[in-house]
């Protein structure tokens, strides 16, 4: 992204710390591109047949971005960090819905179990088990659990990833594959990793 536009997004940002929700019309059009790229990133870690797309995506995570009001904006890289995390919490928050249908909640009708219900199912569980494990190494290192949003779930470079967290590129690399190591052992060798 050139630095007008980078420019005029950081001032249109500050201008919605300020109080002015004409920013947001302004807002949105200049960000569209790298919250579609973001969550695009995010969906293409999920199932084929998701029942939310990435415009829907986009739309969820930065009406619930902008309605909060205790958020100061910093830079455009802070605002697609943020987006970042909020695209993971709304698809965290359709993966439990999904998963409590599939399971009968309440007023549910049962529904005949076959393998692509189970392939479903199982990908709901892996989305969940992704977010608790994920939670459990914020509760260990809160870093690491930021440098995994920020470059597994947002796509941001190491080197803008540097930048956000104010570390260098060689931290960033070195928390990635500690993060990765973790992950994977909450994951896939029953979630007894830090616990």
């Amino acid at each position: 992204m050139d630095a007008p536009t980078s420019h005029e997004i950081t001032r249109l940002l500050g201008e919605l710390n300020r109080g002015n929700r004409d920013a947001i019309d302004m807002l949105m059009p200049l960000v569209y591109d790298e919250l579609r790229r973001i969550a695009g990133r995010h969906l293409g870690h999920e199932r084929q047949d998701h029942t939310l797309q990435p415009t829907a995506l986009v739309h969820e995570a930065f009406l619930r971005m902008v309605d909060q009001d205790s958020c100061q904006w910093q830079s455009r890289l802070h605002f697609l960090s943020v987006a970042a995390t909020m695209m993971r919490r709304v698809l965290i928050d359709h993966a439990k819905a999904r998963f409590r249908h599939k399971r009968g909640g309440p007023g549910q009708q049962k529904i005949n179990i076959d393998d692509m219900n189970i392939a479903v199912e199982e990908r709901a569980v892996e989305v969940i088990a992704i977010d608790e494990a994920l939670r459990k190494l914020a509760l260990l290192d809160p870093l690491q659990a930021r440098v995994v949003e920020l470059r597994f779930f947002g796509g941001v470079s190491v080197e803008e990833t540097a930048q956000i967290l104010e570390l260098s590129e060689a931290t960033i690399k070195r928390y990635t594959n500690s993060a990765r190591a973790y992950l994977h052992m909450a994951i896939y060798r029953g979630g007894k990793a830090g616990a």
